[in-house]
Formats: C-alpha cells, sequence, structure tokens
C-alpha cells in the first residue's frame, strides 16, 4: 500500500462528513471565504502542492482560489555561521481561500494529507477575515527571528553596542527574545549586561 493510500484511508476513517451534510449546511451566499484545513504534521506544503494540482485537474478555480502556509524566515547561528530557514508559523494546518459547497468541499476534503475542516463535523467554519490578514500580513513582514546555539556558562565576546571587545559569563538565555543576560567584568566588578543574540559571539 503506498503512502497516499495509507493517508486516504486515514482520512476515511477520522472524518464521516458527507457531501450531503455539507451541501445542507454549506453557506447559502455563496461568498468567498477563508477556510483552514487541519493536515498531518509535516504535511502542510505537500498538501498545498496536491490541492492546486487537484484544483487544475478538476477545473475548480473557479470554486477554490488560494492556498497558503503560512511562514516565516529563522536565522540560525551555528558555529558562528548564519543560515535560514522557513519555519511554519501553524504547524498543521493550511488556509483555503474558496467558495464552500459540495464540490468544493469535496476536492479539499479528499486531498492527501488533509484529515479535516477547522468546525464541526458538519459544518465548515470560515475563518473571520480579519484574523486571516493578520496571518498574511504576519507571514510576509515577520521580522526574522533568530537561534542560536547557546546556554547558561558559556563564554561570549561582544561585539557591537557600548561593551563592545568586553567577554562575559553567560547566566540566562531568553530563546524567545534572542536575547541574553551575561556578567561582564567592567573596572574589576562583575556586571549584568542583557544584549541580543546579533551582539556576541561564541568563545
Amino acid at each position: 500500500m503506498s503512502e497516499k493510500d495509507e493517508i486516504t484511508n486515514e482520512e476515511i476513517k477520522e472524518d464521516t462528513t458527507t457531501e450531503d451534510e455539507v451541501i445542507k449546511s454549506s453557506d447559502k451566499s455563496n461568498q468567498k471565504r477563508w477556510y483552514i484545513v487541519h493536515t498531518y504534521s509535516g504535511y502542510e506544503n505537500k498538501v498545498k502542492s496536491n490541492l492546486e494540482k487537484r484544483i487544475e485537474y478538476m477545473n475548480k478555480s473557479d470554486k477554490i482560489f488560494r492556498v497558503e502556509v503560512p511562514q516565516k524566515t529563522v536565522t540560525q547561528i551555528k558555529g558562528g555561521k548564519k543560515q535560514e530557514k522557513e519555519e511554519k508559523i501553524f504547524p498543521g494546518y493550511v488556509l483555503v481561500e474558496m467558495i464552500m459547497d459540495e464540490d468544493s468541499w469535496y476536492v479539499v476534503r479528499h486531498t492527501a494529507g488533509v484529515t479535516k475542516f477547522v468546525g464541526s463535523a458538519k459544518k465548515p467554519i470560515p475563518a473571520k477575515e480579519s484574523e486571516i490578514k493578520k496571518i498574511i500580513h504576519r507571514s510576509t513582514t515577520q521580522t526574522q527571528k533568530v537561534e542560536m546555539d547557546i546556554k547558561v556558562g558559556e563564554k561570549v565576546r561582544i561585539i557591537s553596542g557600548p561593551f563592545a571587545e568586553f567577554v562575559g559569563d553567560i547566566t540566562e538565555v531568553y530563546p524567545d527574545k534572542a536575547k541574553l543576560r551575561a556578567m561582564v567584568s567592567i573596572f574589576g566588578r562583575e556586571t549584568p549586561v542583557e544584549l541580543e543574540y546579533k551582539q556576541i559571539q561564541k568563545l
């Protein structure tokens, strides 16, 4: 059995919603709305690719308009070298802009890797436009997050700012803020200094 078949079989077990149920509960206004689709973790980009192919193959571009996997750029510093990677903002989810009816529901729901729509079993719930705008804006304008392989007890050299050229011992690390606190000997006194990752270099 192929990976694709395995995924499809699991999908059928997990969600027993029928097209008829979707027809009864779908948005009668036929408006273009954003819906959030849950996927198997790690399959987000694959689902986007598969769905875009299905939209083209099944000629549903008049019902399904955009498929987005919100991402941000993360800069990692390891061994003094910078590496950039894309990190998903919402792992396990894909955004789909579509007009919900039985046909468009079927195309999305039966794409390999998709487990379900966000909402109740019988009625996918459209996301708020304001929330989607924030998510998409966040993914396109996100300030780079810097990751650094450092830990408490290590020594670092300060390379910028008022304490440039000083050496300090790391006492605390705040990875979510890309900052750390270090004890620096200034005029013979140990002084705590808060620094950003970009201001330091590992020794």
